[in-house]
């Protein structure tokens, strides 16, 4: 297989990453040879989407690895939403504590080599979550996506788009449709720009086109990522995920969620449990720092909002697909 494209990589004894605030204008890498400048990427989407938040965070220990406990408390404060990040932390800690007496170098080569791991598997891990997706598709499908979980969301090629390209090349997907992700545009900016890099045809929507393309049967699936799944299934994804999910419900569009398993969080029962971000309200009364709102404008941002597993049709994992009831399905998984 080709080697997947990733905006994650490690050079030089300094962890590499590509500027998603700054695309599609333009491709820009940060050179980060510090834990807080990872963790500065991670708060202000440099670098998102729970599975490269992980992979980062596990880089980012590397960099702190001389001060480890207070670097992993600085990356974890970073996105409470997205699992993958204290999933890293965690086997990032383990692996300190069984090399942390053989020395300091001792330690930092083997949280390198396990980040280096970590990276790799994500990559494999999503290849899986295509394969096994791609079997819910028919030739000629057209799909909707809302926000961005390819390639960018992850180390490589990535879980959402991950499926859509594994049917894309199986002979199954006739177009993708793409939510252009308000308020900050994942979709358009980031959703859009994997897709021609892919070669699939897309075409761009507002958010609130998603119920008319359905009611008008122009959707046949839909497939998102997730940044939380909790024990019941119930899922955290980028905030209009929800309302899509009902769309879908009402006009019978299978609703899938594509996700490793180290995004389920069997510690939350249910998607009541899982914190959800607020942002700045700047993000809404503002678009990229040209004023859309009346000056004191104050706004709401929720950066999450949360699916119920009654409204999702089967999750996509790199052990195959979940089915209802999620609470059996995902301790079978696991087990």
């Amino acid at each position: 297989m080709s080697e997947p494209f990733t905006p994650i990589r490690w050079h030089q004894d300094s962890l590499q990453l590509l500027d998603q605030t700054r695309l599609p204008v333009e491709e820009t890498w940060l050179d980060c040879r510090t834990p807080e400048q990872v963790a500065d990427a991670i708060r202000c989407l440099a670098v998102r989407g729970a599975p490269a938040i992980g992979v980062a965070a596990a880089y980012g220990l590397v960099l702190g690895a001389d001060r480890f406990d207070e670097v992993a408390k600085l990356l974890g404060s970073t996105r409470p939403t997205a699992v993958n990040l204290r999933w890293a932390l965690d086997r990032g800690r383990d692996v300190y504590e069984k090399n942390r007496d053989r020395g300091p170098e001792a330690a930092r080569q083997a949280l390198l080599d396990w980040a280096h791991e970590v990276h790799a598997e994500d990559v494999r891990v999503n290849r899986r979550i295509g394969e096994h997706g791609a079997e819910l598709f028919a030739p000629g499908n057209r799909v909707l996506t809302h926000c961005n979980a390819g390639a960018l969301a992850t180390a490589g090629y990535g879980t959402a788009i991950g499926v859509i390209q594994s049917a894309w090349e199986g002979g199954k997907v006739g177009m993708v449709w793409v939510d252009e992700t308000r308020p900050l545009l994942q979709g358009a900016r980031l959703t859009a720009w994997e897709m021609k890099r892919l070669g699939i045809p897309f075409r761009l929507v507002t958010d609130s086109s998603a119920g008319t393309l359905m009611a008008q049967g122009l959707v046949d699936r839909i497939v998102v990522g997730a940044d939380r799944i909790a024990a019941n299934g119930d899922t955290a994804n980028k905030i209009g995920t929800y309302t899509v999910a009902v769309l879908a419900h009402r006009h019978g569009v299978p609703f899938y969620v594509a996700a490793p398993l180290s995004t389920i969080d069997r510690n939350t029962p249910n998607g009541a449990a899982i914190p959800i971000e607020e942002r700045q309200g700047s993000e809404v009364t503002e678009v990229f720092g040209t004023r859309v709102a009346p000056d004191d404008t104050q706004a709401m941002n929720f950066a999450f909002d949360v699916t119920p597993a009654e409204l999702i049709t089967a999750i996509v994992t790199e052990v195959g697909v979940l089915k209802p009831p999620y609470e059996e399905s995902i301790a079978a998984a696991f087990g």
